[in-house]
């Protein structure tokens, strides 16, 4: 029952909680959001170079795993149909850049027999992917 001498009360937005409520679905979806990215990358042990030069924009990735199979763009593929694959990959641009992945426990003869494959085709320029010397997780790619 209201009584006369009552002040009226004001109406009030309490936006502490509000807040709240926004940071923590702001939070989840920057968590999810780095959950998902790592699923695309292919597990290899890069070798460790102090002279590595970052390179801008990569396109096309070939990644060779420790028990020596072979991916490009994350998707397995034969060694005898690498070179058909990247050409069909390849843009318009006068040079493609193909980074090269390889576990460094995979053998020298069989990086250089992929190598080998991705030197046949014309206006492609060929990266070596390593990491820093000094980073702590060895299973982060670069």
């Amino acid at each position: 029952m209201k009584l006369p001498d009552d002040p009226p009360r004001s109406r009030q937005i309490y936006i502490v909680p509000m807040i709240d409520v926004l940071f923590a679905v702001l939070t989840f979806f920057v968590v999810s959001s780095l959950f998902m990215t790592q699923g695309e990358v292919i597990p290899v042990n890069l070798p460790t170079a102090a002279t590595a030069d970052p390179q801008p924009s990569l396109q096309i990735v070939v990644s060779i795993r420790a028990d020596g199979s072979i991916f490009l763009n994350q998707n397995p593929i034969e060694p005898v149909s690498l070179s058909e694959a990247v050409r069909q990959l390849m843009t318009t641009e006068q040079s493609t850049w193909v980074v090269l992945q390889a576990d460094e426990s995979v053998t020298h003869g069989q990086v250089i027999a992929v190598m080998d494959r991705l030197r046949q085709v014309e206006g492609l320029r060929l990266g070596i992917a390593t990491r820093p010397p000094n980073t702590a997780n060895p299973d982060a790619v670069n």
